[in-house]
Formats: C-alpha cells, sequence, structure tokens
C-alpha cells in the first residue's frame, strides 16, 4: 500500500532531520573510523531516542563487522549500521499469532495515547482479514470512551458489548467473554480504562479483567497489547514499564508517528523491554494502522526510495 509507506517516510521527517542527518554529517566529517567516529554515532543514536541498550548493540555489532571486513572508509560501513537497526527491531514469526486462532486482545494504555481509536482500527484490520470480531467497551469511566468506540465499531462493521457509564469494567469483560463464545468469535478485543482514580486502581482492575478471562474462557489465546504515543518519547517507554509489572505486555502499538521527531523510540521500546512493536499508526483512518515491519520503518526513516514498491 503506497500511500501508508509514503505518510510514514513524511511522518517520520522530524525524526529523520533529528537522527539520520546527524548520521550522514559523521559519517561524512570522518576520514577514518577511530575512537571519536563511533563516540559521535552513539551520541547522535542516543540523543535520537533510540536508548542506550538499542545504541550499544548496534554499535558494538559495527565496531565487530568493520574489524572482520577491514573496512577503513566511514561510508563503507553506513549499509551495516541501517542492517543493524533494522535486525534490532525484527519483530518474530510469531507476533500475529493471536490471529490464527481463537483469541482475547487486552488494549492496555493511559488515556490519550490513542488507545480507544486503535481499538477502532485493529477491529477493522481483522475484518478486512476475515475474521469475526467482536469489542468490549470496558473503559466505562471517560464518558466519550463508549460512544467513540461504538463509531468506531460502525465504522469497522463489527458487534460491540458496551455498559453503563462508570458501571464495573470487569462486568463488561464479563459480558463481552460469554457473547464471544456464544456467538463463536475469532478475536474479542478489549478495550481497558486508561485511568481510574490512581494508578494502583488501575492495574488491580487489569488483574481483575485478567482473572475472569483465565476463569471464563480457559485456553483462548491470550494478546495484551499496550497504545504508546510515539510523540512522548521516553515516556512512552516508563509508561510500558509501569504496565509491563501488572500485565503480561506481548505487543505494542505506535500511534502518533505521523509528527514526532522521537520516532527512534520504536526502536528504544523494542530494544530496553524486549516487547515488538506490532503495529504502528500514523494518521486517522482506519487503514492507518499497519502491521510493523522493521525493513519498512528503517527505510522509511533513511528514506531508501526500494520500500515503495514493497507497500
Amino acid at each position: 500500500m503506497a500511500g501508508f509507506f509514503s505518510r510514514l517516510k513524511e511522518g517520520l521527517s522530524k525524526t529523520r532531520n533529528n537522527i539520520v542527518q546527524g548520521i550522514d554529517s559523521v559519517f561524512s566529517g570522518f576520514s577514518s573510523i577511530d575512537e571519536e567516529f563511533y563516540e559521535e554515532l552513539e551520541e547522535i543514536l542516543i540523543m535520537g531516542d533510540i536508548g542506550v541498550n538499542a545504541t550499544s548493540d548496534i554499535l558494538e555489532k559495527l565496531r565487530r563487522q568493520v574489524k572482520e571486513n577491514h573496512i577503513k572508509e566511514p561510508m563503507a560501513c553506513k549499509d551495516y549500521l541501517i542492517q543493524n537497526m533494522k535486525e534490532q527491531m525484527q519483530v518474530g514469526e510469531t507476533a500475529y499469532q493471536f490471529e490464527q486462532q481463537q483469541s482475547v486482545v487486552l488494549v492496555i494504555g493511559v488515556n490519550g495515547v490513542g488507545k480507544t481509536t486503535s481499538v477502532g482500527k485493529l477491529a477493522g484490520l481483522l475484518k478486512q482479514q476475515g475474521k469475526k470480531v467482536l469489542i468490549a467497551a470496558a473503559d466505562t469511566y471517560r464518558a466519550a470512551a463508549c460512544e467513540q468506540l461504538s463509531e468506531w465499531a460502525n465504522r469497522a462493521g463489527v458487534d460491540i458489548i458496551t455498559g453503563s457509564s462508570g458501571a464495573d469494567p470487569s462486568s463488561v469483560v464479563y459480558d463481552a467473554v460469554n457473547a464471544a463464545k456464544a456467538r463463536h468469535v475469532d478475536v474479542l478485543i478489549c478495550d481497558t480504562a486508561g485511568r481510574l482514580h490512581n494508578k494502583k486502581n488501575l492495574m488491580e482492575e487489569l488483574k481483575k479483567m485478567n482473572r475472569i478471562i483465565d476463569r471464563e474462557y480457559p485456553g483462548v489465546y491470550r494478546e495484551n497489547l499496550i497504545v504508546l504515543d510515539g510523540t512522548t518519547g521516553q515516556n512512552a517507554l516508563n509508561q510500558a514499564r509501569e504496565f509491563g509489572e501488572t500485565a503480561n505486555l506481548t505487543g505494542i502499538i505506535l500511534t502518533k508517528m505521523d509528527g514526532t521527531s522521537k520516532g527512534g523510540i520504536a526502536v528504544a521500546i523494542q530494544s530496553e523491554l524486549n516487547i515488538p512493536v506490532k503495529y504502528i499508526g500514523v494518521g486517522e483512518k482506519i487503514e492507518d494502522l499497519q502491521k510493523f515491519n522493521a525493513e519498512e520503518f528503517i527505510d522509511a526513516l533513511f528514506d531508501v526510495k526500494e520500500a515503495e514498491d514493497r507497500w
């Protein structure tokens, strides 16, 4: 889908200015590969939100490749750097296993990150694959959430289970699980609360939902996706860490990538937390959420033209 790649490329323009221009200036500014060259690269990658661990892994590998291949010219190792960044972000073949079997997907995240919107878009993506999808509107504390989600369910052409405003979110999950079983649904997607009176309550609510699903739907495949706002950089990383203490996070939906200078956070999150970025969002339409692909992300970041043909 050429449109998505060009939007991603356009969306990453600020990140490109932040990271890639700096990388290019290092490659063109040094005549030989020495310790100072590596230090400059390291600084640019860390400042570009790539993260300390990821940067360390990427450069350690680059040092090894330079030595093994007897590379003397800085420009001669640029392709290795790009390839190392791609490898750092590979998702793995089992990333979308939940599409192949009956599953419950909990979508987690604080308010304002695009969580409810992501639930709607994900439902639309799965529906396009021919899956029977049901949404549970379990974010009952935010007045507009149910309304907003009903609109997305309508757009995606899927059913939705709702509760009254302020109802116990877990009771909505309970009703939705039983509806999913009765209707032989392929994927049940649960929108969870993004804010309660305090963080402890929010985490307890998540645990309660998990217990209900385990009890009422034993053996169903489980997927816990956290939605993170790409524009918040390191803050997104901290949110994932906090939620990870309560929920077994299996993947990340990275939103608002169409206007951030902090796109490098996608690399950091995956490396620091060892949780794969599975979906990436670059706009408001249903088709603006797509499966994450490391090759295409880095190609878009470095403005590699050939990638356009693959979308």
